[in-house]
């Protein structure tokens, strides 16, 4: 087995699940990472925690949905998740695009059905991670070897020194009221976190974690984003997504392809028009953007807007929390000719942090 599999099952079970002893622990993979189960599972064993494996597969779930018209919430996996401890999931497989001809309103009923399903799993300790795979490597544009190194090395930092430095804008985001960001031409927009929590994601839920997020008061989002790098969202790309929010909701949008997809995320519910999360990528080890949003949304000079749901705990008392069986993140780019501002102070320009 390759020592990186050993070293990344260590990771999740030590820092990013925090696994004890007799943890009742749900471990979800594609076939293809199976090496990465077997690690799990010899640490599992040490551990004295009680793993069940289970697999998935992209075929299978593509040709449910194909066939289905209807969906129930599945009461035998709501209660899989009711009385798990830790869930730890793996992305990974031969074709990311295999749901790319799932209508997208199918996949929205799915989402609503499901959506009890979710919050139950996100009530236990969770991690999502990625498995290499020789797919995910094609649509990252690299060879099998280089994103196997790419993704190793992004989930393999020295976490303790990232929340260190993540901490510097954790503090700024809790002492501020307002943010405003600016890029390019089309890009101005601001929000309110009055009241509302910045957290710290260095590698405890997702691996890899590399960024900063807080959730913005729901119907404080005024302003225009032009969200310049492409969403992949089940197996097809947005490209060039623009959306306009006034009061909080999204009250007009438009892509350059495939704007059907964000129609589907926009009329899964009411909810699903407002912003639950934005966040802050500071993940320098990511420096190139792949397709995934679990790597895209860390990459360094980035920022990542999420309508739908928001974390619970980034929301404070008195504030709503946006409440949505969605939660589909969108980025720009902040590289260069851009600002983001807390509070009328310049925090971050051109990518470079004040504080860097």
């Amino acid at each position: 087995m390759d020592p990186r599999i050993r070293d990344h099952a260590e990771t999740i079970v030590e820092h990013s699940a925090g696994v004890e002893a007799s943890d009742d622990v749900i471990v979800y993979l594609p076939s293809n990472a199976e090496d990465l189960g077997v690690a799990l599972h010899e640490l599992l064993g040490q551990k004295g925690a009680n793993p069940l494996f289970l697999t998935y597969s992209e075929r299978a779930e593509r040709a449910f949905l194909r066939n289905s018209d209807e969906f129930e919430t599945p009461d035998h996996e709501l209660a899989l998740y009711e009385n798990a401890d830790v869930t730890i999931i793996a992305r990974s497989g031969p074709n990311p695009s295999e749901k790319a001809d799932v209508d997208p309103e199918t996949t929205a009923a799915y989402n609503r059905a499901h959506d009890p399903v979710k919050k139950a799993r996100l009530d236990t300790t969770w991690c999502l991670t990625q498995h290499p795979s020789s797919g995910y490597a094609q649509l990252a544009g690299m060879s099998t070897e280089e994103y196997e190194e790419f993704v190793y090395d992004a989930v393999s930092l020295d976490w303790d020194a990232q929340r260190e430095r993540q901490s510097n804008l954790v503090d700024i985001l809790n002492e501020g009221s307002e943010v405003r960001i600016r890029a390019g031409k089309e890009t101005d927009v601001t929000m309110s976190i009055e009241g509302n929590t910045a957290a710290n994601d260095y590698g405890e839920a997702n691996l890899p974690g590399g960024e900063v997020f807080t959730a913005p008061v729901k119907d404080s989002v005024e302003g225009t984003v032009h969200f310049d790098l492409p969403l992949y969202r089940q197996g097809r790309e947005v490209q060039d997504a623009r959306v306009t929010f006034e009061n909080g909701r999204v009250t007009a949008f438009s892509a350059g392809r495939n704007e059907d997809v964000l129609t589907g995320v926009f009329e899964t519910d009411e909810a699903a028009r407002y912003l639950g999360e934005l966040g802050i990528g500071m993940n320098d080890a990511i420096d190139r953007f792949t397709s995934n949003m679990l790597f895209d949304e860390k990459m360094g000079e980035t920022v990542h807007m999420a309508v739908g749901s928001a974390y619970p705990q980034c929301v404070g008392e008195g504030n709503e929390v946006n409440d949505s069986a969605e939660h589909v993140d969108m980025i720009l780019d902040m590289s260069e000719d851009s600002v983001i501002e807390v509070d009328g102070e310049v925090v971050q320009e051109n990518g470079a942090f004040i504080f860097d």
